[in-house]
């Protein structure tokens, strides 16, 4: 490469050639790259939303994928052309695709594990500039400086090289180069770096606005992982890189904008594929690439013929790591991956607010890279003003204060930890007590005096230290549990002491900007039974048995219940110990979501959409925007066997004489919220041994074999709850077994196209074991109605449901009978239920005979 003539350009004698292979290797490296990207997304998404566990070898694989699908061109346009141009935006994109390998690969670390990862995004971006500036070093580009002032190369400059770190130049090498006056009087680049900071903040203003930010920790990493982005960026968009289109007498900054922004913008793609976990890389994807065009206009403005090339080297690697680095943090401080899901997607939830964030990104990035073209990229343009350069920066460093402490949600939102102590109360020998309702409260309030009493004792002294460390603790005693704040150095010390069992996560949601919205229905007011009341025979309970839940209870832990319903306002129990909302501590009855509400109408509801109309409710938040944790789901469950007034302690204020009789439960935990599959078992234990009723969704992950996985669904002691449609088909999304050491599904009931209540008055059909679930729960309420001595008799109760239950019809997965995931009844359980046949045995219960 000695001696190459001054007019060398994108090719070589004139040939088109290269440039084409160039352009076209481009266009398919952005195509691959995006489907890559967005198709990883999407398995993950689909895996979650069928309840099926994330595949470790997903990312890593795509990451090998990435390097043989964009890396294998690349790597030709790096070796075959004579254009030292084209050769060098070859290697650029091959390094850009081995550096996106190796990143992409760390997304075996658990979403749930966000601080794990970003720790390790930090130290491999780090290592992996380490390593490209090590062998950038061995390859620089010889002549760079005369190439960049306009003086022709010779085969004395070939010796010059623009890295101020192998070299210092002398003020003669200086003058000689740059043909500016000595060294001395040259000029420094220093408004380049802080136009470059000025850029990055407002690229970050539209995240500080409608993202939030993490736990400390969470955020320092993410500041780490950032950094070395930046780093990376720098290291592999270096001088040698930008000399490549700043050749020429005069040089021309508008190709170095033009070609050298859109060959970096590319590299800067495969960057950001590799940043973030899954769904985060994705806005990255779009607001990264347009910052390669004002990283050109900033080496153009370093880049004067009175600054030294190693001054203008410097201020451009300074400059393109803050640019790159804060653009960055955005997506990567502000937002909480497991949150930008598919299952969010259709309401102003966090995917609609990093959507928009993502947009607001795109279009600064767009408007930065035009206005420093057209500012700091023009042959006439003068040096940056630094001290311009200076207060611009610091208006946008203001600017991101304001935004975030005005219309932003500042503060910190990290995840907290569920402590599990390995001490849990012992329930065996409970007095039977008499038959009925007075037997059920008496062994609710014993069960309810040995769990309080069991977690006092055995948290006395790890709460002392939780308090005096002030990470919040707040207890339960249905799993002896204690909640608090901390990273991986809490839970590390706390997984030590000798009283703890184990540490889980317990998922807290970032804030929104503004309300996610209320979900409302759009399907006619009923006139009369719905085709799922009919379908199980609770209209003819109600018409010849005369039968309707009144005395009954039921309790529902979901998103909430419109208590002001027509169909649902007279039901509700009322009193100070009926409502409880966890997540955003309202007074009275509500749902945004509307799951809950139309969950609670399929048990108790009115105008014909309810199983037991004349039953009461009551109700606690356990889910938020469709998301749940360890603590609000053992918070529900607490209140269920002990409810308390609002504001109350549940250790002394709880009244379980006050506890419904019935739970229905929509829901399940998965491991992404931070579940092991026994963190509830002691609840629901507990529970059964309070003769309280749990009905449970079997969940919406079949037509796989053993989709029941998500507590409480697989537990013994709830009853598990499978949909089938009109027909009496079992619903191709209804979850089955088997389930180790015991039968699931239950029983099965009407899930497809359920009609009842949602926000606003209004109604809607849905889908679900979700909805199967509640109409369980109101049979349950019917028989107990019916026959008060069965009441907290939930052996001979299971055994009814199942004894009464009518045949229905399987489906399989491959549309095979024999694949019957081991037995039809695993498939099937007992059958649907049969409203009128289990009251009517029900009825005939006599008392004082469990």
């Amino acid at each position: 490469m000695h001696g190459e003539p001054a007019h060398h350009d994108l090719n070589d004698r004139g040939s088109p050639w290269p440039v084409v292979a160039a352009v076209l290797v481009g266009c398919w490296t952005v195509a691959v790259t995006v489907a890559i990207q967005s198709g990883g997304w999407v398995t993950d998404q689909v895996l979650l939303g069928f309840g099926r566990d994330r595949v470790g070898w997903l990312w890593p694989v795509l990451g090998l994928a990435a390097v043989v699908l964009v890396g294998t061109p690349a790597l030709l346009l790096a070796v075959v052309p004579r254009s030292t141009t084209v050769r060098a935006t070859g290697r650029v994109w091959f390094v850009g695709a081995v550096a996106l390998a190796v990143l992409t690969a760390l997304r075996v670390v658990p979403p749930v594990h966000h601080e794990a990862y970003l720790a390790a995004l930090a130290a491999i971006a780090t290592l992996t500039a380490l390593v490209v500036r090590r062998s950038a070093r061995r390859q620089a580009y010889p002549g760079a400086a005369a190439a960049v002032s306009g003086a022709a190369p010779t085969e004395n400059s070939d010796t010059a090289r623009i890295e101020a770190d192998d070299a210092a130049p002398t003020e003669a090498g200086d003058a000689a180069r740059t043909g500016a006056e000595p060294a001395g009087r040259a000029h420094r680049p220093g408004a380049v770096p802080l136009l470059a900071v000025a850029a990055g903040l407002a690229m970050l203003l539209p995240w500080a606005w409608l993202g939030a930010l993490g736990g400390l920790l969470e955020t320092m990493l993410a500041l780490l992982a950032s950094a070395a982005l930046g780093l990376l960026a720098a290291t592999l968009l270096d001088a040698t890189f930008w000399s490549r289109f700043a050749v020429g007498r005069p040089p021309r900054p508008g190709r170095l904008v033009l070609v050298g922004g859109l060959v970096a913008g590319v590299a800067l793609l495969l960057l950001a594929a590799g940043t973030g976990q899954s769904g985060a890389q994705l806005p990255a994807l779009w607001t990264l690439p347009p910052v390669g065009f004002a990283l050109a206009a900033l080496w153009a403005a370093a880049w004067r013929p009175t600054v030294d090339p190693a001054d203008a080297a410097r201020a451009g690697r300074t400059a393109t790591g803050w640019l790159v680095g804060l653009t960055a943090l955005g997506p990567l401080a502000f937002t909480d991956p497991e949150e930008i899901s598919l299952l969010l997607i259709g309401t102003r939830d966090v995917p609609f607010w990093v959507a928009a964030a993502t947009g607001a990104g795109l279009a600064v990035a767009v408007l930065v890279a035009i206005g420093y073209a057209v500012l700091l990229a023009r042959p006439s343009a003068r040096t940056p003003n630094r001290r311009l350069a200076a207060v611009t920066a610091m208006v946008l460093l203001v600017a991101f204060g304001v935004v975030d402490l005005g219309p932003g949600q500042p503060g910190l939102y990290g995840e907290r930890l569920l402590v599990v102590l390995r001490a849990q109360a012992d329930l065996t020998g409970l007095p039977t007590g008499a038959a009925g309702r007075a037997g059920r409260d008496a062994r609710a309030t014993e069960v309810y005096r040995r769990l309080v009493a069991t977690a006092e004792q055995s948290q006395a002294d790890l709460l002392r230290e939780l308090n005096r460390l002030r990470l919040d603790p707040v207890s339960y005693y249905l799993v002896n549990a204690v909640e608090v704040d901390g990273g991986p150095a809490v839970r590390a010390w706390l997984a030590r002491r000798p009283e703890v069992d184990r540490v889980l996560i317990s998922q807290r949601l970032r804030p929104l900007p503004a309300p996610a919205g209320q979900s409302r229905g759009t399907a006619p007011k009923p006139t009369g039974p719905e085709w799922n009341i009919s379908q199980i025979g609770a209209d003819k309970v109600w018409s010849q048995l005369g039968v309707t839940g009144s005395g009954i209870v039921v309790g529902s832990s979901d998103s909430g219940v419109d208590g002001t319903h027509p169909a649902l306002r007279a039901q509700f129990r009322g009193g100070d110990d009926s409502w409880y909302d966890p997540w955003d501590g309202t007074r009275s009855p509500t749902d945004q979501g509307g799951h809950g509400t139309h969950t609670v109408g399929s048990a108790v509801g009115r105008d014909g959409i309810g199983v037991a109309p004349d039953a009461q409710w009551v109700g606690c938040v356990n889910l938020d925007r469709n998301l749940g944790s360890p603590g609000h789901y053992l918070d529900c469950l607490q209140f269920m066997l002990a409810p308390f007034p609002t504001g109350g302690d549940p250790f002394t204020d709880g009244r379980p004489e006050r506890a419904p009789q019935v739970l229905t439960n929509s829901w399940g935990c998965p491991s992404i919220e931070g579940c092991d599959r026994r963190v509830l078992r002691p609840a629901t234990a507990a529970l059964d041994a309070a003769g309280i009723f749990v009905v449970a969704a079997a969940g919406n992950t079949g037509p796989w074999c053993a989709s029941i996985d998500d507590p409480p669904a697989p537990f013994p002691d709830v009853l598990t709850v499978g949909a089938v449609d009109s027909q009496g088909r079992v619903a191709e999304f209804s979850s089955r077994g088997p389930v180790p050491g015991v039968g699931k599904p239950d029983v099965l009931a009407p899930g497809v196209a359920v009609v009842s209540a949602m926000p606003g008055g209004t109604y809607a059909a849905l889908d679900g074991t979700s909805m199967a679930t509640p109409q369980v729960a109101g049979v349950v309420a019917l028989m107990w109605s019916a026959n008060p001595a069965l009441v907290g008799d939930l052996t001979r109760t299971r055994q009814i449901l199942r004894d009464t239950a009518t045949a229905a019809t399987p489906t399989y997965r491959s549309r095979n009978p024999s694949d019957d995931c081991g037995t039809p009844s695993n498939v099937t359980g007992a059958g649907q239920v049969d409203a009128y046949a289990a009251v009517s045995a029900a009825a005939g219960v006599r008392p004082g005979t469990r």
